[in-house]
């Protein structure tokens, strides 16, 4: 293809100059141009290119992934200009093999120069990742080889090929001085890392090394041990660059060196946004991934706990990228769970509790199988959102590349995958046990024999295509990049100078993949950026680039070395679609300087020259932003207990825990002096408090309330009314629990407390009418209309028999607080976990209906007439929205005078999926006839509804398939109609989900309810606690979201998301999401409570103290 690099135009701007290297525009397109017909990308023979490598690896008896657990993790592929002539060159690594570097030749032909540039490094193994960067300083590109493997230290020293410049014959020389500049490391490395991180004008180097043997099984003491060892070998290391000599810092820098480091990846921007470059650590086994947040001073401190939530477990590659264009960068890594239901049943081990809890305690983290997402939220912390995005599960995944690769203006993922043989293979795994222990002692035949047999898979590379806010689907096929292969490596560049990126691809046993871009030149524009940086930093790596084009954004972060093993074009690349300028560019240079250029044309590219001023100081800021809500230090001695408990050791096959319901709170005026007070209830071994107002957002606790403490079970709902009609507010108290529970247990009977309207409380000695059974939820009304206060009780799961729920029903006052207990009467309600009531006047009749959710049930609205229990879904219009419901609020949002309702499900960031079409399904019964109940959860994956658990789950829980099921390989496509016969599966009981998504029912003219998908920014977490009020003064009702999970299965994970979300309203029943950075929430754990006094919020997270907001508006 032409080459556009045509003319160079000097400009100078105010008091700094820029360079712009200025290309030959494209005709422009309008935005109904027809759009590409052809594949995004086609895959070039080598005939073609001239580029015949392949990473060849060959099994032996001393080489083999038994031998060496990394064997299979592949090389890299740099992408740089070594010739200064306009072109990227490429630089492959071999494992075992010769390494290839290839003169770009222009037109997407290359010539092999490794032997006389002098590039070929040591032969025999074992090379990994290749870096380019201008390491002394000179404006050439160097090379810096890492090597690791089973092999003696001399065999390992890393390799720094310095460039000596173009010989007359075109082609650069090097030269390898890694020794001269004290980067000879014999370190079990992966990759080196050029940045400045101490921003003193020259490049330093991140070293990431690994173990080379796999984590060992050590107990909490031994393994906090190893975590303060340093080991200059294994452990990750900093070299700090002084005249070009590099020297090992990492002690005195605050990064852990340790020996239990299993470094994949690193990767590095500013993410705090105060001009610093950070770091995040990619670490394979169960050791923690690390968070390097740069303290400006030499120094570093991983807060990886504080500002994230989980991570994944076996953490490959990972990229760190602006992915929705809000100005913040986020962060994604890579793992191994597969997409399909029959590798996850082959491959994945089954849930183990105690490990699992061992690593948290050890300080592990909470960590799981899959590739995360976390967003920059841009108040310090991240959130989660990588299943709710659609690209968590891409197998045994390598490299990751955030870039518009399409020019549409929205960044694209480009995911390798695949490993050589099926090293985690369950009955793989089994065999080797069996044979090992048949065996004795196994000779090295033996290995190669085990080796062997072991499963090998091709797998297919992904390549995510962005289709509405944070949804993305996989378009590889469709985009040209169908092949299955195993790939490592990979990188992108224009490697014809034609305005979009190319692809270079590093496999196992293949060719390499050289990817031609496709993108019509008629459609998509585009803007490249050469960084020029001042001093020895050439490339400007740290340097932040941001444009505008109208009211979108977009930003880069000049880190060439990235992804996993490689480097990518040091050419930042901005998609335009179809705008055709960019009325604004920001260059903030590592350095802290800040340059403007405005009213550029696309489709060229400019070159920008950074220039340092003698009164240089940090310029770069936060942008200040009034929240509007602000944290504020509170006085509140109450906090929530969390009692180290885990239901699945009673039930294996719970969805979640039911014991960590806490605290619970309700809002009233208790002392009647006109001020809303608040109660607050815990949980075992915990109290119930009351905290009196003044009405300016102070509380104070008072003592000696009377209300119980040292509770003996979960206060999981709470109701205050005047119950006796003495003129005093009392309070009702709903006990629950599940771990140890019996079905109607004493410690579980809910309690009336009576109040003297001063503050204090003491037990009613009246009936109340209930029983041992778990309440979750307890509203008042006057239900049979004689003039005082009933109660509708909201019952939860029966202990040991989820999903089975005790009995709903009314408590009948007879006005002196003395309660008969009435049978709801409604199978409507019935056998389902109520978690969310409340009275309204849905058909306004001046009589109260009772609107109820729960799980595995239709939002449902209830007419009581009399004895009769009437179901008005029908007649409402309303859907069977059958949910994981949590919570519901109601209010009129859009000001026609009825009732709304806002439904708090468990939202969309999950593993499980539901539809009406392909619906989550739940089966239970006592299939063994054991006297237990067996639940079996089965959600849709690829089209068909599978059992969601491992075959050693089943089997555990119904032993009399374990003839039936054999092998991993004999259950791994089994539906349930293949493990239960029709006469079970007809015995049995069957519940649906159709929806997982938080919604809005609104009231429409007809008297009907339309269904309204909250934003997807109220779906990235369970919504357990909903607030309805004005709080922008505007006039309309807003909606703010709290919740969070903490509690599913193990396999699903934690729900961590929500920092508390702020959705504003339009007063006709639409919602805007106002994020966090602009809300001020910044609100952790798993929320169960949340109350608005006074303009303050209060906040009540399970096994946390109470926290405060004001809000600032």
């Amino acid at each position: 293809m032409i080459n556009k690099f045509i003319c160079n135009i000097l400009l100078c701007i105010s008091i700094f100059s820029f360079l712009i290297l200025s290309c030959k525009e494209k005709e422009h397109i309008s935005e109904d141009s027809e759009s590409r017909k052809t594949p995004l990308y086609t895959s070039l023979s080598y005939d073609f290119t001239g580029i015949d490598f392949q990473n060849k690896l060959k099994e032996g008896p001393n080489t083999n992934v038994l031998m060496y657990e990394y064997f299979y993790n592949g090389g890299g592929v740099a992408l740089a200009d070594i010739n200064n002539d306009g072109l990227l060159d490429i630089y492959f690594t071999s494992n075992m093999g010769e390494n290839k570097c290839y003169l770009n030749l222009g037109n997407m032909k290359f010539k092999d120069i490794t032997i006389k540039a002098g590039l070929l490094g040591r032969k025999g193994p074992w090379k990994t990742g290749i870096s380019a960067a201008d390491v002394n300083g000179d404006g050439l590109i160097d090379y810096y080889l890492c090597y690791s493997g089973a092999l003696p230290g001399h065999k390992r020293v890393n390799q720094l090929f310095i460039n000596q410049g173009v010989g007359t014959d075109g082609v650069p020389r090097f030269k390898e001085k890694a020794k001269e500049f004290g980067l000879d490391s014999e370190g079990y490395s992966n990759q080196g890392y050029f940045l400045d991180y101490d921003k003193d004008g020259d490049l330093d180097m991140l070293l990431l090394n690994h173990n080379p043997k796999s984590l060992p099984i050590l107990n909490v003491a031994s393994t906090k041990r190893f975590l303060k060892e340093d080991d200059t070998n294994s452990g990750l290391r900093l070299f700090n660059n002084h005249k070009n000599y590099f020297t090992d810092v990492t002690l005195e820098s605050g990064i852990n060196g340790s020996p239990l480091s299993y470094g994949l990846a690193i990767g590095i921007a500013d993410l705090n946004e105060d001009g610093w470059p950070d770091f995040y650590v990619s670490n394979d086994y169960a050791v923690p991934d690390y968070l390097y947040i740069n303290q400006k001073n030499g120094t570093f401190t991983d807060q990886l706990k504080e500002k994230i939530g989980h991570t994944s477990q076996f953490s490959m590659g990972n990229d760190i990228a602006d992915v929705d264009n809000d100005g913040l960068l986020d962060i994604y890594t890579l793992d191994m769970l597969p997409e399909d239901n029959k590798r996850q049943k082959l491959l994945l081990a089954p849930d183990n509790y105690e490990k699992f809890g061992l690593n948290v305690k050890t300080g592990f983290h909470y960590q799981y199988m899959r590739n995360m997402l976390q967003k920059n939220i841009g108040n310090g912390v991240f959130s989660e959102i990588g299943q709710l995005a659609g690209i968590s599960n891409t197998d045994w995944s390598w490299s990751a590349l955030w870039a518009d690769y399409s020019n549409n203006g929205s960044k694209e993922l480009f995911v390798t995958n695949g490993y050589l043989r099926d090293y985690t293979n369950l009955d793989y795994i089994d065999y080797m046990d069996s044979y090992v222990a048949s065996k004795g002692r196994l000779q090295r035949e033996d290995v190669l024999k085990l080796v062997s047999n072991m499963p090998s898979s091709k797998l297919q590379n992904y390549f995510f295509t962005k289709q509405t806010d944070f949804r993305y689907l996989n378009t590889a096929s469709i985009n040209g990049l169908n092949e299955k292969v195993n790939s490592n490596g990979a990188a992108y560049g224009d490697l014809d100078n034609d305005g979009d990126l190319d692809l270079v691809v590093n496999n196992i046993n293949e060719r390499a993949f050289i990817y031609q871009n496709n993108t019509n030149s008629t459609i998509n524009n585009y803007l490249d950026v050469v960084l020029k940086g001042s001093s020895k930093n050439t490339l400007g790596i740290g340097a932040t680039v941001k444009i505008f084009t109208g009211k979108e954004q977009q930003i880069l972060y000049q880190m060439p070395t990235r992804g996993y093993l490689s480097t990518v074009s040091p050419i930042l690349h901005f998609g335009l679609g179809t705008q055709t300028k960019i009325d604004s560019l920001i260059v903030i240079w590592n350095s802290g300087e800040k340059h403007n250029l405005y009213n550029l044309q696309s489709n060229q590219r400019i070159e920008l020259k950074e220039l340092i001023h003698k009164s240089n100081t940090e310029q770069v800021s936060k942008d200040s932003i009034d929240a509007m809500f602000k944290w504020v230090k509170n006085s509140f001695s109450f906090k929530d207990i969390h009692n180290n408990i885990n239901d699945f050791n009673r039930q294996t096959l719970l969805l979640k825990q039911y014991s960590h319901k806490t605290p619970t709170l309700v809002k009233s005026d208790f002392n009647g002096d006109g001020k809303e007070d608040f109660i607050v209830a815990g949980g075992v071994g915990n109290g119930v408090y009351l905290y009196l107002g003044d009405g300016n957002g102070q509380f104070n606790m008072v003592g000696n309330t009377g209300l119980p403490k040292a509770l003996k079970s979960n206060i999981q709902a709470m109701c205050s009314g005047d119950f006796n009609a003495d003129g005093f507010l009392d309070i009702y108290l709903g006990y629950g629990g599940y771990h140890s529970f019996k079905e109607d247990d004493n410690a579980m009977v809910d309690q009336l407390y009576l109040g003297n309207g001063q503050g204090k409380f003491v037990k009613s000695q009246e009936s109340i009418g209930a029983y041992g059974s778990s309440t979750n939820v307890v509203v008042k009304n006057d239900i049979d209309k004689d003039g005082d206060l009933d109660l509708f009780i909201g019952s939860g799961v029966i202990p040991g028999n989820y999903p089975r729920a005790s009995e709903s029903y009314f408590l009948i006052n007879d006005g002196k607080g003395n309660f008969l207990r009435k049978s709801l009467k409604s199978q409507a309600s019935q056998n389902h976990i109520i978690t969310g009531a409340n009275w309204v006047d849905i058909d306004r009749d001046g009589k109260e209906e009772l609107a109820l959710v729960g799980e595995f049930m239709p939002f449902t609205v209830l007419k009581i007439k009399g004895s009769q229990v009437i179901n008005m879904n029908k007649d409402l219009g309303l859907n069977n929205n059958n949910g994981l419901w949590n919570t519901l609020s109601i209010a009129d949002l859009n000001d026609d005078g009825k009732a709304d309702f806002v439904l708090g499900n468990l939202g969309e960031n999950t593993q499980l999926r539901a539809t009406v079409k392909e619906p989550i399904e739940l089966f239970y019964s006592d299939f063994d006839n054991n006297g237990s109940v067996d639940p079996i959860l089965n959600t849709y994956i690829q089209g068909t509804s599978y059992p969601y658990l491992s075959r050693k789950e089943l089997l555990n829980q119904l032993s009399f398939l374990k003839s039936k099921y054999t092998t991993y390989e004999s259950f791994s496509e089994a539906t349930i109609e293949n493990i239960l016969t029709k006469e079970q599966l007809g015995q049995g009981d069957k519940k649906e989900i159709n929806t997982l998504s938080s919604l809005v029912l609104l009231s429409t003219s007809g008297g009907n309810y339309k269904e309204i998908t909250l934003p997807v920014e109220a779906q990235k977490t369970a919504i357990k606690s909903i607030i309805i009020s004005d709080f922008n003064k505007d006039g309309f009702k807003d909606l703010l979201l709290f919740g969070n999970e903490g509690f599913l299965k193990l396999s699903l994970g934690k729900l961590d998301a929500g920092y508390g979300s702020l959705l504003l309203g339009d007063g006709n029943g639409n919602f805007n999401p106002i994020g966090n950075k602009s809300s001020g929430l910044k609100v952790t754990g798993d929320v169960h409570g949340a109350l608005f006094i006074d303009d303050y919020l209060i906040i009540g997270a399970h096994g946390q103290p109470l926290e405060t907001y004001k809000l600032n508006y």
